[in-house]
C-alpha cells in the first residue's frame, strides 16, 4: 500500500491509503516556474481533500498540492528545494520534476476510529538563518487548524508560508532563550500574525551577550508572557511544561508535551550547548540534564536547538560530555 498525502513520516496519515492492484498511472512533465508563481499556488492546494476520481481536475490538484507540500527548506532558507522521489536531492525552487502518481485516491474502511490523541504532537522542522537554527511548527496532529512556534529564528515571511501551506495559523510563539539565533523573527511573526510571544525575561541574559555579541543584531521583541518555569500553557489544543533549565544561559527554559521535549541549547544529539559564553555554567547544565532524565520518560524525544532529534535515553547512555551522569 502507498501511503497518500505528504511523505514526511510524521505528516503520513495511516488511514489514508491508496491500493496498488492494477492502478493506472499517469506521467508528470517536469515545468520551471518562478518562486513567485509557485508559492501563492503551494498555499492554495489542499492535497487532503475528497476528490472525485473521474475529474481529471481534482487530480492533478491532488498531484501538485502533494509535490508542493513536500517543498522544504535549504539550510540558510536562502530558497525553497523540493525533494524529490523521497531520496534526499535537492531540486531548484518552483520545480516539479518527472514523476509517477496514484490517478485513484480511496481511503481504507476501518473497523474502528483511530484515537489521534495518542500520538505525539506533529512537530515541523526548519533549519534557519546562518547557525542553521531550529524552528519548530507544532500541531497536536495533522490537519490542526492552530500551530504553535518555537525558536523562530529568522525568516519569519517563509515560516507564514509553511503555516499556510499547513492550513494553520500561529497562536503561540514560544521562545526557549534570547540568544539572537533563536529570536531573529520573533518581533516580525508576532507583527504579522497577531500571535502573542511567551519567553524568558529579558533581563535574564547578559545584555551584551542578547546584543548578539557583534554578531548580528536582530529586532527588538515584545514579550507577552514571561516564563520562569512551572507554567503550564494551553496552546492550540496542547498542554504544555515550562521546565528552567539554566547552564547554556540563565534564561533557559524547555518545553514539553507528549512525549516530546524542546530542549533548546541545552543538549543535542552527541554534544550540548557552550558555556563559555556570558551566563553559561557547566555545573548548571549537567544538573539540568539530569533534572530532565529524571523527571521524563528515557524514550522522550528531545527537539534541539540544532541538529537533528533524538532521546533522552540515546543521550544520557552515550553522549561523551554527559559521562558524569553516568558515574
Amino acid at each position: 500500500m502507498a501511503l497518500a498525502g505528504p511523505r514526511r513520516e510524521h505528516e503520513q496519515d495511516p488511514r489514508a491509503v491508496v491500493g496498488r492492484d492494477r492502478m493506472p498511472f499517469a506521467r508528470l512533465e517536469a515545468r520551471e516556474e518562478a518562486r513567485a508563481a509557485v508559492d501563492p499556488l503551494a498555499v492554495g492546494l489542499d492535497p487532503h481533500r475528497p476528490l472525485d476520481d473521474d475529474d481529471p481536475r481534482a487530480f492533478v490538484h491532488l498531484v501538485l498540492a502533494e509535490l508542493l507540500a513536500r517543498i522544504e527548506s535549504d539550510q540558510h532558507r536562502a530558497r525553497l528545494v523540493v525533494a524529490v522521489e523521497d531520496d534526499r536531492r535537492p531540486a531548484a525552487a518552483g520545480r516539479v520534476d518527472v514523476g509517477q502518481l496514484p490517478r485513484a485516491h480511496r481511503r481504507a474502511e476501518y473497523a474502528t476510529a483511530i484515537d489521534s490523541r495518542v500520538v505525539a504532537p506533529v512537530v515541523d522542522r526548519y533549519e534557519l538563518g546562518p547557525a542553521a537554527t531550529n524552528c519548530y511548527l507544532v500541531r497536536p496532529e495533522r490537519g490542526a487548524p492552530e500551530a504553535v512556534v518555537i525558536d523562530p529564528g529568522d525568516n519569519a515571511a517563509a515560516l507564514r508560508l509553511e503555516l499556510a501551506r499547513a492550513g494553520a495559523s500561529c497562536v503561540a510563539i514560544l521562545v526557549t532563550h534570547a540568544d539572537v539565533d533563536h529570536v531573529g523573527a520573533v518581533a516580525e511573526l508576532a507583527e504579522g500574525t497577531g500571535a502573542p510571544v511567551f519567553a524568558p525575561p529579558r533581563e535574564r541574559m547578559p545584555a551584551e551577550r542578547a546584543a548578539g555579541l557583534g554578531w548580528y543584531s536582530v529586532r527588538d521583541y515584545v514579550v507577552d508572557t514571561e516564563l520562569s518555569g512551572g507554567e503550564t500553557l494551553e496552546l492550540a489544543g496542547m498542554t504544555f511544561d515550562v521546565v528552567a533549565i539554566p547552564g547554556h544561559s540563565p534564561d533557559h527554559v524547555a518545553f514539553a508535551t507528549d512525549g516530546v521535549l524542546f530542549s533548546g541549547d541545552l543538549v543535542f544529539a552527541g554534544s550540548v550547548g557552550r558555556v563559555d559564553l556570558p551566563g553559561g555554567d557547566w555545573e548548571a547544565l549537567l544538573e539540568s540534564v539530569r533534572l530532565l532524565a529524571e523527571r521524563f520518560p528515557p524514550e522522550t524525544t528531545v527537539y534541539p536547538g540544532h541538529g537533528s532529534p533524538t532521546t533522552l535515553a540515546a543521550e544520557r547512555q552515550r553522549n561523551p560530555f554527559l559521562a558524569e551522569l553516568r558515574a
